[in-house]
């Protein structure tokens, strides 16, 4: 069917190809097309599947010529895309469909020539990789970091109690709250309000950072709250917007905790006799934890010196999915369909296309780093052995204290086992970056800066 081919490289990792299909397949496929409709369809004046070919033809006109068009394209590329000699590396990503330069012209005594575009999977030149200069920051778990830990297992193990009719919303009391935001009419912005929302004041777990505001006021009591939102933000959404926030108290409870004594570690775990193993446990998961957010900020650094040196040219449909799955994460995150997301961010001046933008040096910079470590994967011949996937389910199994048979379980599901597989080649070629690393003493720094990304 196709005669020629001519493939031509574009930016971001584009494809052009132009192809030329013989006037007989040409033909033959309008024919069969032709004749496939003179036997199924009816039309006035003619039994089913009696019409005159010139009948038919002459009836359903362009139409006809635009479905023949259309099937004729696409057997071409499907010839074309699973033909042995067709390079694998000009064949279109699986999410990339190819596209018409120009609609091609369907002349029954010609060739037809057809241009189509499409994006495939980026060259990657991977940049210096070996003998790469990073610092790591001092840091050690302290007896504070410990206590700090000891507290938040207090806490976890309070009673939670109504407080007595008329009290006032007082720091660590958990709260029930009923919110929305206003607009410029007081009235509140739709797919804004959110019903039956429980946090602990004073933790900042809510999303406009409220606990301050709502100290003092009482069940049932409504408050209109107006707060301005730095440009740092956490929350990129708000960042430097003026909120007024319409929130009514419908719960207040308040913690009763226990006494921090060996009973306390009895109570958490009956594995722990007294405090003193109970913090020293504490103590050991701090350090094992230290030890692997300093590794994961060692290979994030020594990934960024990579890419300053390594050249990939993303296509745009890679860039895109990465976006369109980050606004749906996010919508998850705030518990709410992306069409009350949409609703938030536009409420805010922002549209979705600003959204996708925002994250777009962060989702290249993503993307590129995934493509480094696989193609390092690849090139130093990286595997993981059913031995390995053994010994690291028996690691989780440990990690978890629970039997190794419940963890292969789990990775008896589909693809699971191949994840983790992924998972373990990705960590011995980090073992092997950070092995070629040239590591410097950083600046101490304290522990919860560190966990908090304060660097």
């Amino acid at each position: 069917m196709v005669v020629s081919k001519e493939i031509t490289r574009k930016e971001h990792s584009q494809v052009q190809l132009k192809a030329t299909v013989s006037n007989a397949d040409v033909r033959k496929e309008y024919d069969d097309l032709v004749a496939y409709y003179a036997k199924n369809i009816q039309l006035p004046g003619f039994r089913k599947g009696k019409a005159p070919k010139d009948i038919v033809e002459r009836k359903l006109g362009e139409g006809l010529k635009a479905d023949a068009l259309g099937r004729i394209l696409e057997k071409a590329l499907h010839e074309l895309f699973d033909a042995e000699d067709f390079p694998a590396q000009d064949k279109p990503i699986a999410y990339s469909q190819p596209e018409l330069v120009d609609e091609p012209v369907l002349d029954m005594e010609k060739d037809l020539t057809f241009t189509v575009k499409y994006d495939v999977f980026p060259s990657v030149t991977v940049g210096t990789w070996k003998g790469v200069e990073i610092e790591s920051p001092v840091v050690e778990v302290t007896d504070e970091d410990v206590q700090r830990e000891l507290q938040q297992l207090q806490e976890r193990n309070a009673i939670v109690m109504d407080k007595s009719e008329g009290a006032p919303v007082a720091k660590n009391d958990v709260v029930t709250i009923n919110y929305a935001e206003l607009d410029e009419n007081k009235e509140p912005i739709k797919g804004s309000e959110r019903q039956d929302f429980v946090f602990t004041v004073g933790s900042g777990a809510n999303i406009y950072k409220i606990d301050d505001d709502i100290l003092g006021m009482k069940k049932g009591e409504t408050k209109v709250i107006t707060k301005t939102f730095p440009a740092d933000f956490e929350y990129p959404e708000l960042a430097g917007q003026t909120k007024t926030i319409s929130v009514t108290v419908t719960a207040v409870k308040e913690k009763k905790l226990p006494d921090l004594d060996d009973d306390f570690a009895q109570d958490v775990n009956e594995k722990y006799k007294t405090l003193a193993e109970l913090k020293a446990d504490l103590k050991k998961n701090l350090e094992k934890t230290l030890e692997q957010r300093l590794r994961e900020l060692k290979v994030n650094d020594i990934l960024e010196k990579v890419l300053t040196t390594s050249q990939i040219d993303l296509p745009e449909s890679m860039i895109r999915l990465e976006q369109e799955s980050r606004w749906r994460n996010l919508a998850r995150r705030f518990n709410s369909s992306e069409e009350q997301l949409l609703s938030i961010i536009q409420s805010m001046g922002k549209s979705y296309e600003d959204m996708l933008a925002e994250w777009r040096p962060d989702v290249e910079k993503a993307l590129k780093s995934r493509l480094i470590v696989d193609t390092l994967i690849k090139d130093l011949g990286i595997t993981a052995t059913d031995e390995e996937l053994e010994a690291e389910m028996q690691s989780m199994a440990e990690g978890m204290n629970t039997s190794i048979d419940e963890v292969k379980k789990y990775y008896e599901q589909e693809h699971m086992k191949e994840y983790l597989r992924e998972d373990v080649k990705e960590r011995k070629l980090f073992d092997t970056l950070i092995a070629e690393a040239k590591v410097k003493k950083g600046k101490k720094q304290k522990y919860l800066d560190l966990m908090g990304n304060n660097r």
